[in-house]
């Protein structure tokens, strides 16, 4: 760096050289001057950053802010209280004009199907004014979206459900009276029909008819506090909420009601608050106060028609409020946390813990016992984070290492399990919006361009441009996921381009290796699969998750497997064998067109592929909640991926045997004509490709044609960056970082950064969602970090280079895996019958 700086400062030209040059010429040379003293403090500033700022700094810090968080959490909801219903039924935000977000937990949307499962049988009874009658009819169009407001005013209504036998009633009590209470007490009496649910509400007749007087207020008091004693009896069989009065909007309100006042309802309110959380005296009261749709009404009430009646909107957010409040905990939806309790942990997550656990003391007592071996100190690249490799290989590791990486990965599991098992950490809802999606976007560009430097090679796709190309791909991901940009379809079709491109990177990279190296030893091949599903399979344990949840493994590792076999099988066709003849040419290209014929009579026949894949064993991998409808899915979206990454490696590989490309520091791939031709292609064809998805009307028609059209967006994409020779010799140190992690990102995304199985979103830091955002970002990445250390580590251990060793092995490891799929069988047909 300092031989960079003092050329840097010698290329300068010194203003006394120039003499009586003109002032126009001076200025430029001041400005050239200025420019590289801007590029010198530029590289003296991102050393300086990654001088002080290394991996290893990061990992200590995001243990801290763990640690800190945990003890944080823990000790609020212990003295805070921490009972997510509560949560859902006192206060939220909107998200938005109509997605409303309670504190703390996510709120399922529930559909007429999960409403009437989870209430089929059931009474539930809305007992009050005008306001309640509206939450009630709110309430059964969830069950029955077709239901209209048919009822009369002032009367009873009733709705019954025939195909689930929900009763679902309102009953015009609109004031906390003597009527009302002795309706209550006929319900307590021995024999009589108790309703399962009742949902209460009253104040602004009382404030109406007595024209708001403090006398009204007091015997208010004194009713409710008769009536709570009856509530209490109820709530013994059921559930039961009163709900707060809702704001009014006073300059709206007609003539008759204009002595209904905000401060008169918040006084009402408070009374009702005191009353019924003080009713019961042996503990806490068990009558439950919907003050959410309130808090609701305090931002929609300016939309209200009359002044005194809700929007519609704000009505349905009560109405779901009480649904997830009545249903979370039986249906237990994966994205509705409020009022979930925690299931315990199973036998097998036990058992897990207990191999973490004692893996970490075996490595303290190897550790105590001296037997390890001292590793020489080795500096950090301040360039790229990482710590340097030694000039000499190292001794392969041996036991300690094996159970020090083991430690290491159960502490992370635990951090996992906390996350998105136990209830430790609050979780919330996505929400879209342009910016949630597009300045993460800006920002991570910033910062790709800020690392920018030359690259150690400037072959076509090398090695530090395909990383880089995987982590800006990887980042992409991970802001559409945590922003729920799936909901606007140009950006989703762009996303499945990336995913695409993931998979033809696949093809491209193991074509590449099978055709120039030709080893198709079984020692490669599980390294491999090794470093693909040892953390999907750890999680599958940890978070009791099927294989197929975490789809993008599954799909990787099937399609390595089919390209190992394509190249593999007879007759193996090398590059030094089609060296020889250009018949091997048409070999190969043989080979390819019978894989994509087997790929299309799968894709063009769903019955014959699901046949195949349903049969036990191999359903266990591909199967999610008992289909393998995902799997097909996922298979099918980017089926041809694979073919075009290979037929475009086989392509490159032979230009590049026959000298066509120039691939020389600066040159451009093709001669100028060619080059500037493929070029403006290569952009007309990036661009229609982005016109048409913002085009597209649906996904489904989107999903059709993408598997055929996805390919020329990546072309172009490649071209691009490869023709022009300054292109080539440039990459994003940033991004090459990531994408030396990027299936780490893609898999830890989905308990340690989103939450409820990637529906909702982690939160660390409540209250405050960009600092939780970097704060669940930076351990997430540090987390990510070290998993992959990790299992390049065990990959080492785990999978001997001796090939009658790693068979033993192998055959052990498909035992234990035979006997725990048999076992499983038969306790899921135990549990069928």
């Amino acid at each position: 760096m300092e031989h960079k700086k003092e050329v840097l400062l010698n290329a300068a030209p010194a203003d006394g050289a120039q003499g009586g040059a003109p002032l126009l010429t001076r200025t430029g040379a001041c400005c050239h001057g200025g420019a590289k003293m801007a590029v010198l403090a530029y590289s003296l500033g991102k050393r300086e950053i990654n001088q002080h700022f290394t991996i290893k700094n990061a990992k200590l810090i995001s243990l801290v802010l763990v640690s800190v968080l945990i003890v944080f959490h823990t000790a609020s909801r212990y003295y805070g209280g921490g009972d997510s219903c509560e949560w859902l039924l006192s206060k939220g935000r909107y998200l938005g004009e109509n997605v409303w977000q309670p504190y703390g937990c996510m709120m399922h949307k529930y559909k007429s199907n999960e409403a009437n499962n989870c209430l089929a049988s059931k009474r539930v009874v809305f007992v009050g004014d005008s306001r309640i009658r509206q939450l009630f009819y709110s309430f059964i169009k969830i069950i029955d979206p077709e239901q209209r407001e048919v009822g009369n005013k002032h009367e009873d209504i009733s709705f019954l459900h025939k195909g689930s036998s929900v009763n679902v009633e309102f009953l015009w009590y609109p004031e906390a009276n003597n009527s009302m209470k002795e309706r209550l007490i006929s319900w307590t009496h021995e024999g009589s029909l108790k309703p399962d649910v009742v949902i209460l509400g009253a104040a602004t007749w009382s404030i109406k008819l007595r024209s708001g007087s403090s006398e009204t207020l007091q015997q208010y008091k004194v009713n409710l506090t008769a009536i709570a004693v009856h509530l209490e009896k109820l709530a013994d069989h059921g559930e039961v909420y009163w709900v707060l009065q809702d704001p009014v909007n006073e300059e709206v309100l007609s003539e008759n009601r204009k002595m209904i006042t905000n401060q008169q309802l918040e006084q009402y309110n408070e009374a009702a608050a005191d009353v019924l959380n003080s009713s019961n005296r042996n503990g806490r009261s068990r009558i439950r106060l919907l003050a959410a749709a309130r808090q609701a009404a305090l931002e929609t009430i300016a939309q209200s028609d009359d002044g005194l009646h809700l929007p519609e909107s704000t009505r349905n957010v009560g109405a779901m409020v009480l649904m997830n409040s009545m249903c979370n905990n039986k249906l237990r939806p994966i994205d509705g946390s409020c009022c979930q309790t925690v299931p315990p942990p199973s036998l097998v997550q036990k058992l897990s813990a207990f191999f973490f656990l004692g893996s970490a003391v075996v490595f303290v007592v190897l550790h105590v016992l001296g037997n390890n071996r001292h590793r020489r100190h080795v500096p950090p690249d301040v360039e790229s984070l990482e710590e340097k490799k030694p000039a000499t290989a190292a001794a392969g590791p041996g036991l300690k290492e094996l159970f020090k990486a083991l430690g290491r990965m159960g502490i992370i599991m635990g951090y996992f399990y906390l996350c998105d098992r136990a209830d430790v950490f609050m979780k919330e809802q996505k929400f879209y919006t342009h910016s949630t999606f597009f300045i993460p976007l800006v920002y991570i560009i910033v910062l790709g361009v800020f690392y920018c430097e030359n690259s150690k090679e400037t072959k076509f796709l090398n090695r530090e441009q395909t990383d880089e190309w995987k982590g800006w791909m990887q980042l992409v991901i991970l802001i559409y996921h945590v922003s729920g940009a799936s909901a606007f379809l140009p950006v989703y079709m762009h996303v499945r381009v990336l995913v695409a491109a993931y998979l033809f990177q696949t093809g491209y990279g193991h074509f590449s290796f099978f055709w120039l190296k030709g080893d198709f030893g079984l020692y490669r091949v599980c390294q491999v699969l090794f470093r693909l599903n040892f953390l999907v399979l750890v999680l599958c344990v940890v978070m009791n998750r099927p294989y197929q949840f975490y789809y993008f493994v599954p799909l990787v590792s099937f399609w390595f497997a089919v390209i190992y076999a394509t190249m593999a099988l007879w007759p193996q066709i090398l590059q030094k064998k089609a060296n020889g003849s250009g018949f091997w040419h048409l070999g190969i290209l043989a080979k390819l067109l019978g894989l994509l014929i087997v790929i299309c009579v799968f894709a063009f026949s769903q019955g014959f592929f699901e046949h195949i894949f349903a049969v036990w064993p191999i359903s266990t991998l591909f199967e999610l909640n008992g289909s393998v409808h995902e799997w097909w899915f996922r298979w099918k979206l980017d089926r041809f991926a694979i073919i075009h990454g290979m037929l475009f490696a086989f392509l490159y590989l032979v230009l590049q045997k026959r000298l066509v490309l120039f691939e020389g520091k600066g040159d451009a791939l093709f001669s100028p004509k060619i080059s500037n031709v493929l070029l403006f292609l290569s952009v007309v064809s990036f661009i229609t490709y982005s016109i048409w998805a913002s085009s597209c009307k649906t996904k489904t028609e989107c999903n059709e044609m993408h598997p055929y059209i996805s390919v020329v967006q990546i072309l172009a994409f490649i071209l691009i960056r490869n023709i022009p020779g300054y292109a080539r010799s440039v990459y994003s140190s940033f991004f090459a970082w990531f994408g030396k992690i990027s299936l780490e990102l893609f898999i830890c995304q989905y308990h340690i950064w989103l939450a409820a199985d990637t529906k909702g979103i982690l939160v660390l830091i409540p209250g405050n969602p960009s600092l939780n955002i970097l704060v669940s970002t930076f351990i997430f990445v540090c987390v990510a970090h070290e998993i992959s250390l990790i299992t390049n580590d065990l990959a080492q251990v785990i999978i001997p280079k001796d090939s009658v060793a790693l068979l033993k092995r192998l055959g052990a490891v498909g035992v234990f895996t035979l006997g725990v799929l048999l076992l499983s069988r038969g306790s899921h047909k135990s549990h069928g019958a």
